[in-house]
């Protein structure tokens, strides 16, 4: 969501003539897009405030914003560092703003009166993608969800989704542009419900499963991705919509964020492990049900392990009052679901949400701990479900050539690296943000190794 919505404001920067600079010194506006869900991602833009220093007394002509996810408790102390503070939500009015020799406006984003004024605002500008091939769609922002560790809801605001005319065209847009890859974006995706103004005769409401469906019959080769879904929300249409559309790549991030149902319930997550399990069950069954053969539902060959998804989760150790007792639990999840990968975070406590109140009584030392025992977990599992992939034929997206290999992911979101030595290509290619056809030959935990494969 920080990416996409970087996206939108360079648009509106480059409307005002600003070109991008890769030197920070040779910049005359300077831009910081903030996410404050850990407190390293805010530290380390208190740790940017020596360096803007700096450059301003090289040059005196240099403006700062800051924009994104900004507690109540930083607002002020930022407001010392740089020259704007501006909400997303009113990007159309930045050109105004940015007339003035300084302005901060950065309204409560749940306030109701502000929400109103700019409900949707910002979706209507159209993006300056980063990668053409690789694109960024937000279909909804802000959460209701209120987990009790979570700052999201009080520094994104309520949970509002866009209209599923405006999404579908810019998908439209994107897939004429050469989009090879669609990302829908919302903090809770699979809380959507379209807020079309137009009155369609004899429909249901469109919900994230039937969004997705209209998504998948536009025509073009494109895979479709979305983070992310909430486990108290997904709800069977979902899974078999999922497992049924083909341009839906079989990966899919899932938070857990503890395997303990008492931790869960302080962390206000609506839901217990075994509802948790049974779920990635449901999921993993609809996709052997419905991606089993490949030529009859119209699956492109070379997509090996179809049938399979591939599944990550966020997990959180060293939650308040997580005793070693309740991390086992966790260690128990890991083992029995096998994810192919997990983000996993060390608890850090967050002003203005309700776990603020207990005590961060487990030690970073101990937290550290746990973060390894988890990730060797992982490494495990991840090299397990990779080296399935050994002598399948993937399809791939690269992202990048380095050192004669190529980089990008597989329709399972697995990283790989692709050798282009043993060919010789007089007319090279392409490769980059185009399919290819690659026969994986090794497999690593984080990451696939394979050979491309020339028609």
């Amino acid at each position: 969501m920080n990416k996409s919505d970087t996206e939108r404001i360079a648009a509106v920067l480059e409307k005002m003539e600003y070109q991008k600079t890769s030197n920070e010194n040779e910049a005359d506006l300077i831009l910081v897009n903030m996410c404050s869900v850990r407190q390293s991602a805010v530290d380390r833009v208190y740790g940017l405030s020596k360096k803007i220093k700096k450059l301003k007394t090289k040059n005196n002509k240099l403006k700062t914003i800051l924009t994104g996810c900004i507690s109540n408790l930083d607002l002020k102390k930022f407001q010392n560092f740089f020259d704007y503070i501006l909400s997303i939500k009113a990007l159309s009015k930045w050109p105004e703003f940015l007339k003035k020799e300084k302005f901060y406006y950065y309204p409560n984003p749940r306030d109701e009166k502000f929400s109103k004024e700019f409900e949707g605002c910002y979706f209507k500008v159209k993006p300056k993608y980063s990668k053409n091939f690789s694109v960024f769609i937000p279909i909804s922002t802000g959460c209701n969800n209120f987990c009790s560790f979570c700052i999201v809801p009080f520094v994104r605001g309520p949970l509002i989704c866009r209209c599923h005319e405006e999404i579908l065209d810019e998908v439209k847009s994107a897939i004429e542009n050469g989009a090879k890859e669609i990302w829908l974006l919302g903090q809770n995706v699979n809380r959507y419900r379209s807020n079309s103004k137009f009155k369609i005769q004899n429909s249901k409401i469109i919900d994230f499963a039937e969004l997705l469906r209209r998504v998948n019959q536009i025509e073009g080769n494109f895979w479709i991705r979305f983070t992310s879904p909430h486990p108290k929300d997904f709800s069977d249409e979902l899974i078999e919509t999922m497992a049924k559309c083909q341009k839906i790549a079989p990966y899919l991030n899932l938070p857990i964020q503890s395997g303990d149902d008492e931790i869960l319930r302080r962390m206000n997550r609506p839901y217990n492990v075994s509802y948790y399990k049974n779920l990635i069950k449901k999921i993993r069954a609809a996709f052997k049900k419905y991606r089993k053969a490949p030529k009859q539902n119209k699956f492109a060959t070379g997509q090996g392990l179809e049938k399979e998804v591939a599944i990550s989760t966020d997990v959180i150790v060293g939650f308040p009052g997580e005793t070693k007792k309740q991390f086992l639990n966790t260690i128990k999840l890991f083992k029995g679901i096998k994810f192919d990968m997990a983000y996993i975070a060390r608890y850090s406590p967050r002003p203005g949400t309700a776990a603020l109140r207990l005590k961060d009584d487990i030690s970073l030392k101990e937290k550290e701990r746990r973060y390894k025992i988890l990730t060797e977990i992982l490494k495990k599992t991840a090299l397990e479900k990779n080296k399935k992939f050994i002598g399948k034929e993937v399809e791939a997206l690269p992202e990048e050539e380095k050192n004669g290999f190529l980089i990008g992911k597989s329709r399972h979101y697995k990283t790989v690296k692709i050798d282009l030595k043993p060919k010789a290509y007089n007319l090279k290619p392409n490769f980059i943000g185009n399919f290819i056809k690659v026969k994986i030959i090794d497999a690593l935990p984080w990451g696939l190794k394979g050979i491309l494969i020339e028609k």
